[in-house]
C-alpha cells in the first residue's frame, strides 16, 4: 500500500475544501496518514514541538487493561523500553497488532520491555472513526479488546493524555525506543509497510538491533503512517455530528406480512440488520440505544438496519413516542395485524418468536448472524465488520475480522 506524501494530503484537504486552519496544521505536522483513514482528516497535534530524540522520558502512572496501574519505575530492569501508541479503532493499528506482538516476543529475552499506550480521548470519537471496531476507547473497552485480540503485552489508557501529551506522537501506531537511561534514541514508523508481505524497511526492529549492539540507529525519526490521535480539542465535532444525526426525522410504518417477506429477502442490496423488539421488553428497550449507535458507526460503510416492533397496531403513537426519545433514525416497522406468531412467520417460518431477536442478512438475504435475547454488542458488530467489503486503503481488515471471529486471529 502507497502511503500519502504531504503534498499529497495537502491536495485532498484543498480538494475537499477543508478550512485554512487544518491545511496550516497539517504543514506543521508532516505525519503521512493513509488514504481514507478514519481519522485523516483530524490534524496531529500542533501546541508544541514533538519530543526530540535524546530528550528524556518523564515519569508516568497509567491504568492498564490487566486491572494494574503501570509506573515508569516498575521497568527500571529493562535496557530498552519501547512505547507502542496504538489504539481500538485505528484499522491501521489493528494490522499491525502481529507485528507488534511479534517484536514483542522476539525482544523480550534481550532485555528490551514493549508496552502499548492508547492516547485516545474516547469523549471525542465520531461515528466514522468507530467503524473499523468493534468497541470504542476507554479502559472497559481496551479491556474487551485485549482479551479478543489477545494483547498480551501491557496496554495501558492515557485517556487523560499526560505521556501523550509528553512525547506527542503524530499517529497510531508510532513507536518510541528509550535506552537505560530513558532518552529517546528513535521514533516513529515499525516498518514502511500495511502490508507485511510488502515491507521493505523494518526499521524499528533495525533500531532495536543497533541501540542492543551499543550503537545509535542510523535513523533515529522515520515518517508515520495511520490514523491521527484524538486531542479533547476534537470534542465540539463530535457534538456536533450528533446534533446532526438526532435531528433527523423519525419515522414509524405499519408493515403487512408481504412487506416482512420482502424484507426477509433483504431487498437493499447491502449488509442488512434486522432487529425485533417492542416497547414492553425490558431487554429491548436496554440494548435500543447500542442498536441504533452501531446503525449509525457502520452504516457510511454500507450497513442498512430495520427495527420491526412486534407491537399491536394500536400502540403505534406510543412506540413511536420512544422512537422518538431515542432518535431512532433507522427504518421503523411495526406489526400491522395483532397476529404475533403470523407476522413473524411471514418473515422467517423458522423463526422462534422471543424478542430481542436480532439477525444480519448478507445482500442475498443469507443469515450471517443471528442472536435471540440480550445483545452481545462486540460480537454483532464483529460479524458486520467480518462482512463488510475490504476498503480499498486496509487490504486484509476483512480477514483480520474473520480471525477474531473465528477465534483464530490475533495469536
Amino acid at each position: 500500500m502507497s502511503l500519502l506524501t504531504l503534498e499529497q494530503l495537502l491536495s485532498q484537504l484543498i480538494s475537499k475544501s477543508a478550512c485554512l486552519t487544518a491545511i496550516a496544521v497539517a504543514c506543521l505536522h508532516p505525519v503521512a496518514l493513509f488514504a481514507g483513514s478514519p481519522q485523516a482528516s483530524q490534524a496531529p497535534r500542533a501546541d508544541g514541538q514533538e519530543m526530540a530524540v535524546g530528550a528524556s522520558l518523564s515519569n508516568f502512572s497509567l491504568p492498564g487493561t490487566d486491572g494494574k496501574l503501570h509506573r515508569l519505575a516498575e521497568y527500571s530492569g529493562s535496557r530498552i523500553l519501547a512505547i507502542v501508541f496504538e489504539s481500538n479503532d485505528c484499522p491501521v493499528s489493528q494490522l499491525y497488532e502481529d507485528r507488534i506482538r511479534k517484536l514483542a516476543e522476539d525482544f523480550r529475552g534481550k532485555g528490551v520491555t514493549l508496552i502499548a499506550v492508547n492516547p485516545n480521548d474516547p469523549k471525542v470519537l465520531r461515528f466514522s472513526e468507530q467503524a473499523y471496531s468493534d468497541v470504542g476507547e476507554d479502559l472497559e473497552d481496551m479491556k474487551v479488546h485485549a482479551a479478543e485480540h489477545r494483547i498480551t503485552w501491557p496496554y495501558l489508557s492515557d485517556s487523560a493524555q499526560t505521556l501523550t501529551s509528553n512525547l506527542k506522537p503524530t499517529a497510531t501506531p508510532e513507536i518510541f525506543l528509550f535506552d537505560s537511561e530513558r532518552k529517546l534514541r528513535y521514533r516513529g514508523r515499525i516498518d514502511d509497510n500495511l502490508e507485511t508481505s510488502e515491507a521493505k524497511s523494518n526499521d524499528a526492529r533495525v533500531a532495536l538491533d543497533a541501540l542492543l549492539a551499543g550503537q545509535a540507529p542510523l535513523a533515529v525519526t522515520t515518517p508515520v503512517a495511520g490514523c491521527a490521535i484524538d486531542w479533547p480539542s476534537q470534542e465540539s465535532a463530535a457534538q456536533a455530528e450528533l446534533a446532526q444525526v438526532e435531528a433527523q426525522p423519525v419515522t414509524l410504518s405499519l408493515a403487512q406480512k408481504e412487506d416482512l417477506k420482502k424484507l426477509r429477502n433483504n431487498p437493499t442490496g447491502k449488509l442488512l440488520l434486522v432487529n425485533f423488539w417492542a416497547t414492553w421488553c425490558g431487554p429491548c428497550v436496554t440494548e435500543f440505544g447500542n442498536l441504533q449507535q452501531t446503525f449509525r458507526i457502520f452504516h457510511e460503510r454500507g450497513l442498512e438496519f430495520t427495527m420491526v416492533s412486534v407491537n399491536d397496531p394500536e400502540e403505534k403513537a406510543s412506540v413511536l413516542d420512544f422512537m422518538k426519545t431515542e432518535h431512532a433514525t433507522s427504518r421503523n416497522l411495526i406489526f400491522g395485524e395483532s397476529d404475533v406468531y403470523g407476522m413473524e412467520a411471514a418473515f422467517d417460518p423458522g423463526m422462534e418468536g422471543p424478542v430481542p431477536a436480532t439477525i444480519l442478512l448478507d445482500p442475498h438475504g443469507e443469515v450471517l448472524y443471528q442472536q435471540i435475547g440480550d445483545l452481545d454488542v462486540p460480537k454483532i458488530r464483529q460479524a458486520i465488520l467480518q462482512n463488510l467489503p475490504d476498503p480499498n486503503e486496509y487490504p486484509g481488515e476483512q480477514a483480520y475480522w474473520s480471525a477474531i471471529a473465528s477465534g483464530s486471529g490475533s495469536k
